[in-house]
């Protein structure tokens, strides 16, 4: 019994969205018992194509194409200035095509072991508090970006290009805001020569690359998903079965219940009323607070259902990704790194990407009521 415990206890500290969701999941089943309907919740156009993208992402990274890049831009670097633009403009950039997590999974520990060779491990909490939120926000731009995107963008119907030309003045303003706090921090001279990157597998290049143009046709309508996640699946279990194991498939489960909690609790009278209350009021303000508690991804299952004010959501879910720490799931893999390395900084580090993510946060708030007043 104590070994179950023990396990469950683990499996919670590690998937506890996932664990969250399941539970939300099976109390509202509670009220809505399971029929036929519940298959009708499910996106699953939404699921094929996430997974088609983590494979293919999951092979870029093996192949070790964004940690060279990297490396090579970082080669010519003189002033620790110069360092930090390159190692937070890096997720900020591969993220509007890798998502946030991803990014921040290939840089941070990369930005760690650059700070190490060049002697600048006292950058380390502002270098990845920084990184951590340039994931986020340049994630912001495109439907692959972050998992929310990718879904809200199928439900709203908006195509590729109305989603980024919703987001691209927010994106462009937190570059703005990015460049011009490395800009104050004081610049020192530096050695970057150590830096030095190899590719892991580039032979695998060009399927990855052949991959993400099959995905790139899954999100522009021309191919269907689950055909293109089929293919995905026949490939990787003939080529690559240890890719294929290591995609996330605990996000594709969380997906997975919050589909039936959020259609369960669309049949709970009074429920849908009162949610649609709260959107009449500000859909995009709604949307950052529940982002805060829930993070941004459950906050787009959940609130998608009951408004079809998507613009307001979609930038509502994007920005909530700032503020508090769970507000998006990907803030905490550079929480984890950094404890990891250094344990005595935690405290230090969370009080720094409050006070950054709060200031981003009203910023970007300020400036898209500004944009609004401007131009209506």
């Amino acid at each position: 019994m104590y070994k179950i415990m023990r396990t469950l206890g683990g499996f919670i500290r590690r998937e506890t969205v996932l664990f969250i969701s399941i539970v939300l999941a099976l109390i509202s089943a509670v009220f809505v018992p399971p029929s036929r309907e519940y298959i009708s919740y499910i996106d699953w156009d939404t699921l094929f194509l996430l997974f088609s993208l983590m494979a293919v992402v999951k092979g870029f990274q093996k192949t070790g194409l964004f940690l060279y890049l990297g490396g090579r831009m970082l080669k010519k670097t003189t002033m620790a200035r110069q360092m930090l633009l390159i190692l937070v403009f890096l997720p900020f950039l591969f993220s509007m095509v890798i998502t946030n997590d991803v990014s921040l999974i290939t840089f941070v520990p990369f930005g760690l072991a650059v700070l190490r060779m060049t002697g600048q491990e006292r950058l380390a909490v502002p270098l990845l508090v920084l990184q951590t939120i340039a994931a986020n926000l340049g994630s912001m731009l495109t439907p692959m970006g972050n998992p929310q995107n990718l879904y809200l963008y199928g439900r709203a119907g908006i195509g590729f290009w109305g989603l980024c030309k919703w987001m691209l003045p927010y994106v462009l303003l937190s570059a703005a805001g990015l460049f011009v706090l490395i800009l104050l921090r004081r610049s020192i001279p530096i050695s970057a020569e150590a830096v030095e990157v190899k590719w892991e597998h580039p032979r695998a290049l060009p399927f990855c690359a052949a991959g993400f143009v099959l995905c790139l046709l899954g999100i522009f309508h021309l191919v269907p998903d689950a055909i293109i996640a089929l293919f995905v699946l026949i490939f990787l279990l003939f080529a690559d079965r240890k890719l294929l194991a290591s995609v996330d498939y605990s996000l594709l489960g969380t997906f997975f219940a919050f589909f039936i909690f959020v259609g369960n609790l669309g049949n709970i009278e009074g429920f849908q009323e009162l949610i649609a209350s709260l959107l009449e009021k500000n859909v995009e303000l709604v949307a950052i607070l529940v982002s805060q508690i829930t993070s941004n991804v459950p906050a787009a299952l959940l609130l998608s259902n009951f408004t079809s004010d998507w613009h307001g959501l979609v930038v509502g879910c994007n920005l909530g990704g700032l503020g508090t720490l769970v507000a998006s799931m990907a803030s905490l893999i550079s929480f984890k790194l950094l404890g990891k390395e250094y344990p005595s900084k935690r405290g230090k580090y969370l009080l720094v990407f409050t006070v950054y993510n709060i200031g981003f946060l009203a910023a970007l708030l300020a400036g898209g009521a500004l944009m609004r007043a401007v131009f209506t």
